[in-house]
């Protein structure tokens, strides 16, 4: 990978950020080698932006990243002797002050995003933002070079810092955007300019904020107005929401998922080892092997295929990018720890997709075991919802043979759950810690599924070992 980034010269960044320039002139045609926000990971000829957050302040590690080489900082206020490294001065470092780091960091990469001719796919959605962009990723990669969101790295900050790991070689970004309020997706589009513009669907996530789904699709489709002249939109034709938007920018969505352009038929389920299934597609079928459990994954393929017919790929392209698609961490991660067989899926968690959880779980030859925790930024009908997922383990035939519940939402999910299940109910992770080794027997295949808040990594990792 190249080392400099295109363009990004000290002049054009301070341009960028509407910025006040402080060191020796002589560095201002130089260019950055990289951008971050930890003095940690600080390169040489790095470029640094100190923000002010809720548990520290930037400005506190300025020694520490001109001691290690920076070629220039992104500060609120102007430097002082105390800010350099011992021995150094002000007039030999490089600095461009600006009013606030955090809105110049988005700027910036707003710019810099411009500076390349990449084609950026834009991933959002109430339910499988990250699985979905992990097919997609994984067809384009077929024929081009494609960058993609790792972690969690999909908001007002994230998203900057992916599109920094951009470089000229790069051909396609593939990025995951996620909102929970008005505006913010404004704020994200902005910054990446989608190409093409994906919705995987419109859910019950964040209705706290944005208090129904015709709330939730207004806020998801911020995005269309960020859309390239010459982009497209794909969206989930079996979503009723995503089905009401007819035109955006003068041209029809593709829709995907539909039914009619575009379904999936033949699947066979072969357990936690994953799908085949023939995807019809407008450019004809394409039989595929999906390698990730889920029934949800052929949505994804489904989704993969239109972005890449899109993108000139070929059907044999296609087959071969769904075939090597492989599962994170935290979503539907399958973890043979020769004890018990895991379902690692505890990135997050909502009505819909814990639901889709268990009905993976069912495919599971041996004793059944969800283990499932609160989800997070429901609204008012937080506990209705958790009940629901309850209730509706008999109703959808999606019942475990033991059910583990826990805090103080999940109660909900206790009660809703049928009497006939062997069910047990704790108010948090200690206690359930505490008794675990008595409820689980060797072979079980077990489900872990909450909220990312609850932090049911903890017990991921208990259990691998």
């Amino acid at each position: 990978m190249s080392t400099t980034m295109k363009n990004m010269s000290l002049e054009n960044i301070a341009a960028a950020v509407s910025g006040i320039y402080h060191g020796p002139a002589d560095n201002l045609k130089k260019q950055v080698t990289g951008v971050t926000l930890d003095s940690r990971q600080i390169q040489s000829y790095g470029l640094f932006f100190a923000t002010k957050g809720e548990r520290t302040n930037g400005h506190k590690y300025l020694p520490m990243i001109y001691e290690k080489g920076a070629l220039c900082a992104i500060v609120e206020r102007d430097l002082e002797a105390a800010d350099l490294p011992e021995g150094m001065a002000i007039d030999e470092v490089s600095y461009i002050k600006v009013t606030d780091s955090f809105a110049a960091l988005r700027h910036l990469a707003a710019w810099y995003r411009m500076q390349l001719d990449v084609k950026v796919v834009g991933i959002t959605g109430s339910v499988g933002k990250t699985s979905t962009k992990e097919m997609v990723a994984s067809v384009l990669a077929q024929k081009y070079r494609v960058l993609k969101t790792e972690g969690n790295f999909n908001n007002a900050v994230g998203l900057p810092l992916t599109v920094f790991r951009l470089r000229e070689e790069d051909e396609v970004a593939v990025l995951e955007m996620g909102i929970s309020e008005f505006g913010e997706m404004s704020v994200l589009a902005a910054i990446d300019r989608p190409d093409v513009a994906l919705i995987t669907n419109i859910g019950q996530c964040h209705l706290e904020n944005l208090g129904t789904r015709d709330g939730i699709l207004l806020a998801k489709t911020e995005m269309f107005h960020y859309l390239k002249d010459d982009g497209c939109v794909v969206l989930n034709g079996g979503d009723d929401k995503l089905i009401t938007v007819s035109e955006v920018k003068g041209k029809a969505p593709i829709f995907f998922n539909d039914g009619k352009g575009s379904f999936a038929t033949d699947i066979e389920s072969r357990g936690l080892k994953g799908t085949d299934c023939v995807l019809h597609t407008p450019a004809g079928e394409i039989s595929v092997h999906i390698p990730i459990p889920g029934a949800h994954q052929v949505q994804n393929a489904l989704a993969a295929a239109a972005v890449g017919q899109v993108l000139g790929l070929t059907n044999e392209q296609i087959a071969a990018g769904v075939e090597k698609v492989q599962s994170l961490g935290g979503r539907s991660r399958i973890l043979e720890t020769g004890r018990y067989t895991l379902i690692d899926d505890c990135y997050n968690a909502n009505p819909v997709s814990m639901k889709a959880g268990l009905a993976l779980l069912q495919q599971a030859d041996t004793r059944k075991v969800a283990v499932l925790g609160d989800m997070f930024e429901l609204g008012a009908d937080e506990k209705a919802m958790h009940r629901g997922v309850g209730t509706a383990m008999k109703e959808e035939g999606i019942s475990p043979d033991v059910l583990i519940c826990i805090g103080s939402l999940a109660r909900e999910i206790y009660e809703g759950a049928p009497e006939e299940t062997e069910k047990y109910l704790f108010a948090d992770k200690p206690a359930f810690i505490e008794k675990y080794g008595e409820i689980l027997k060797q072979d079980d295949t077990v489900l872990l599924k909450a909220s990312h808040g609850m932090g049911f990594s903890e017990l991921v990792e208990l259990l691998s070992q």
